[in-house]
């Protein structure tokens, strides 16, 4: 059985950015949510014993659907941290997002491009693949790129519910101000 993670910041802790609420919606009620509905559905499935990241590379439907979510959200809310101003990357994943985009500003602008025009609902990846090269990747609702084998960095998540009580549908703006939020230590350990 799964369980809801254990948020590493205090739930007021990324205001202004992202508020309380919206804390409260999408930790404690949306993933809550899929937590609830992947347990109900993993008894008999084959997939009771399995790894989280194993389900999502193994899955289809709604057992794939909400695994997805899982993962994803945990990894999202785990690289976050209270805001900080001028937040840049440091140590190794510094080193590579300078080595792949030229800079972190060409890097910043792709990212945020991609996360400002995927269509509908989903996730922005930062990933590494089997080389160690980044690649940036929009993802349509639950998946992840842990099923085109690479290994997940860093995503944005630009589903409504992760900033419409902020942002209404502003979801640019969101996107711009996130970035106070990273917390590249996490990035670093993910690389």
């Amino acid at each position: 059985m799964f369980t809801l993670i254990t948020l590493p910041f205090a739930p007021d802790a990324l205001q202004p950015v992202i508020s309380a609420d919206t804390i409260a919606f999408h930790h404690g009620k949306h993933l809550q949510t899929y937590v609830n509905n992947l347990n109900a559905t993993l008894p008999g499935s084959g997939f009771e014993d399995l790894p989280l990241e194993e389900i999502v590379k193994k899955a289809e439907g709604g057992i794939f659907n909400n695994a997805g979510q899982i993962l994803n959200h945990n990894l999202y809310f785990q690289a976050l941290r209270a805001p900080q101003a001028d937040n840049r990357p440091t140590g190794k994943i510094a080193q590579a997002i300078e080595a792949q985009f030229g800079s972190f500003e060409a890097f910043q602008k792709e990212f945020t491009q991609k996360g400002t025009t995927l269509f509908g609902s989903g996730w922005v990846w930062l990933s590494a693949d089997a080389e160690g090269k980044l690649v940036i990747t929009q993802e349509q609702n639950a998946q992840n790129p842990v099923t085109r084998g690479l290994r997940p960095l860093l995503t944005f998540d630009v589903w409504e519910h992760a900033y419409y009580v902020d942002y209404q549908n502003r979801r640019a703006d969101h996107l711009a101000a996130i970035w106070q939020l990273i917390n590249w230590e996490v990035v670093n350990q993910r690389l």
